[in-house]
C-alpha cells in the first residue's frame, strides 16, 4: 500500500453525488484518520452525458463496469446502484478479484445478505453495508460491535421516513392519506410509485437486516409479517389520540426462547414513549438488551449527505483494515438455527375499532366473544355512528395473534356488528 486508496464507484445519483463532494472536502479528515488519501478513480454511470450537481472529469466516468472491477489498481468498490441485479453479480465479481465493498443497498442485503458476506470471507474481503438501514443512524455497527457483549431482545424502530413524515402530517395537519402522499411526492419525499415505502416492503427489508444481526438468525425479508399505512385512516389516528397513543409504521424484531417474530405494520405508540415523539422523515431504532436495558438511536433516515456519511464511515473502516492486515475478519454470519414464531406465539396488545348496533347488552356480548377467546380489555370507548349505531374502540391487553385473528373472523360474522373498521398493534406503556 503506498499511502494512497482509489475507490470505484458504481452509481452517482443521489448518494453517488453525496460521497463525492465528502471524498473530496474531507481529504485532510480522511487521511489523518486512515493515514491514507482517499480517490474517487473510476465511476460507473448509465448516461455519461447526463447533467449532473457535482462535477466530475469525464475521464473518470464509465459505463463499463468491467473498467472498475478489473482495474487491480481499485481496492474498494462503493456500490449505491440500488436493486439486486446486476449490483449482485458485480459484488461477487469485485470479491474474486480480492476487492472490498461498501454497499448502501437493503434489497441485495435482505435478499442475498448471507450469501456475499460468506464469499467476502472467503477471499479475505470486507463488506460493510451501515447506510443500508437508516441512512445517517450508525445502528449496524453498534449492533455487531456495541452489543456484542449483550443478548438483544427486541428491536423496535421507524426505519422508512416517507411513512413517518405521512402520518406525522396526518396526525398534526389532520389531512387525509392520499393528500399528504400527493404533498410527499412533490418534496421528493415518495417516489412517483410509492408502494415500497407505504406498504411497507421498504421497511421489512430494513428489519430483517436489523433482526439478522440483533439476533444472529438469518432472517430474509420474506420472513418478515408486513403491512403498510395505505388504510390507515384519519378516523382511526383521532380515536388513538383520545386513547393516548401516536400512529407510526413500526418495525419490531422479538426474541423469544430462541424464537423470533419480525414485523411490519401501522402501529399504536404509547405518547410517553420515546420512538412516539419521533417525527417528520426521522428514523429511531429502539434497541432491548439484557444488560444495557432500553437504548434509542435516532437520526436522518436517508438524503444525500446522511447516507453519503454513513458509506464514507464504512469506508473509512475498510481502509483502517487494509493498512493493518485484517480485512475480512469482521463478518457477522448468522449462527442460530433461524426459528420463526407462530400466530400463538406472538403477543400484543391491539387496538380494535367496531361499528356495532347501539343497544343495550353488545359490550357484553362482545366480551363475552373475548373472554372465550382469552383476550381481555384494558381500555374502552364508545362514540354515536349515525342511527340506531355505534363506534366500539376496544384496546385489548397483552394476548397472541391467533387468538386476535380468530376473533376478528368471528366478529365479522356476528350479527351485532355492522362492520370491522381496524384492528392495529399497541406499544409502549410496558
Amino acid at each position: 500500500m503506498n499511502g494512497k486508496v482509489k475507490i470505484g464507484l458504481m452509481g452517482l445519483g443521489t448518494v453517488g453525488t453525496g460521497i463525492v463532494r465528502l471524498v473530496e472536502s474531507f481529504q485532510e479528515d480522511l487521511y489523518k484518520q486512515t493515514d491514507s488519501s482517499i480517490e474517487v478513480s473510476k465511476i460507473l454511470v448509465q448516461n455519461p452525458d447526463k447533467e449532473r450537481d457535482v462535477f466530475v472529469h469525464p475521464d473518470k466516468i464509465t459505463t463499463n463496469p468491467d473498467d472498475l472491477i478489473y482495474d487491480e489498481e481499485i481496492e474498494v468498490l462503493i456500490e449505491v446502484m440500488g436493486g439486486i441485479e446486476p449490483a449482485r453479480t458485480y459484488i461477487l465479481q469485485a470479491f474474486e478479484q480480492g476487492k472490498h465493498v461498501v454497499t448502501a443497498n437493503k434489497d441485495l442485503l435482505a435478499a442475498h445478505g448471507d450469501e456475499l458476506l460468506r464469499k467476502a470471507a472467503e477471499k479475505g474481503c470486507d463488506l460493510f453495508y451501515e447506510a443500508s438501514v437508516a441512512g445517517g443512524v450508525p445502528i449496524l455497527r453498534t449492533l455487531v460491535q456495541g452489543f456484542s457483549s449483550d443478548r438483544i431482545t427486541k428491536i423496535m424502530g421507524i426505519v422508512n421516513g416517507t411513512t413517518n413524515y405521512i402520518l406525522t402530517k396526518m396526525s398534526q395537519e389532520g389531512l387525509p392519506f392520499e393528500q399528504v402522499l400527493q404533498e410527499a411526492q412533490d418534496l421528493g419525499y415518495a417516489e412517483a410509485d410509492p408502494t415500497s415505502d407505504v406498504e411497507g416492503l421498504d421497511a421489512a427489508r430494513k428489519m430483517a437486516i436489523l433482526a439478522t444481526l440483533g439476533f444472529h438468525v438469518g432472517v430474509q425479508w420474506d420472513d418478515v409479517s408486513c403491512r403498510g399505512i395505505s388504510e390507515v385512516t384519519q378516523e382511526d389516528i383521532q380515536y388513538g389520540k383520545q386513547l393516548g397513543y401516536t400512529m407510526k409504521l413500526i418495525g419490531i424484531a422479538k426474541r423469544d426462547d430462541d424464537c423470533v417474530e419480525v414485523s411490519v405494520e401501522p402501529t399504536f405508540v404509547e405518547n410517553s414513549h420515546p420512538i412516539a415523539n419521533v417525527n417528520d422523515v426521522f428514523n429511531a431504532v429502539y434497541v432491548y438488551g439484557e444488560a444495557v436495558g432500553e437504548t434509542m438511536f435516532y437520526g436522518p433516515g436517508a438524503g444525500e449527505l446522511p447516507t453519503a456519511t454513513a458509506v464514507l464511515s464504512d469506508l473509512v473502516a475498510v481502509v483502517k483494515n487494509i493498512r493493518l492486515g485484517i480485512n475480512g475478519r469482521e463478518m457477522s454470519f448468522p449462527y442460530h438455527e433461524k426459528r420463526l414464531k407462530s400466530p400463538d406465539q406472538v403477543f400484543a396488545k391491539y387496538f380494535i375499532r367496531l361499528i356495532v348496533q347501539d343497544e343495550s347488552g353488545v359490550l357484553a356480548k362482545i366480551t363475552q366473544l373475548m373472554a372465550e377467546n382469552e383476550i381481555s380489555l384494558e381500555k374502552v370507548l364508545q362514540e354515536p355512528h349515525g342511527k340506531g349505531e355505534a363506534e366500539l374502540i376496544l384496546v385489548t391487553h397483552s394476548t397472541s395473534k391467533a387468538s386476535i385473528e380468530k376473533f376478528l373472523q368471528l366478529v365479522r360474522e356476528f350479527n351485532i356488528v355492522k362492520e370491522l373498521k381496524s384492528c392495529y398493534r399497541v406499544e409502549g406503556g410496558e
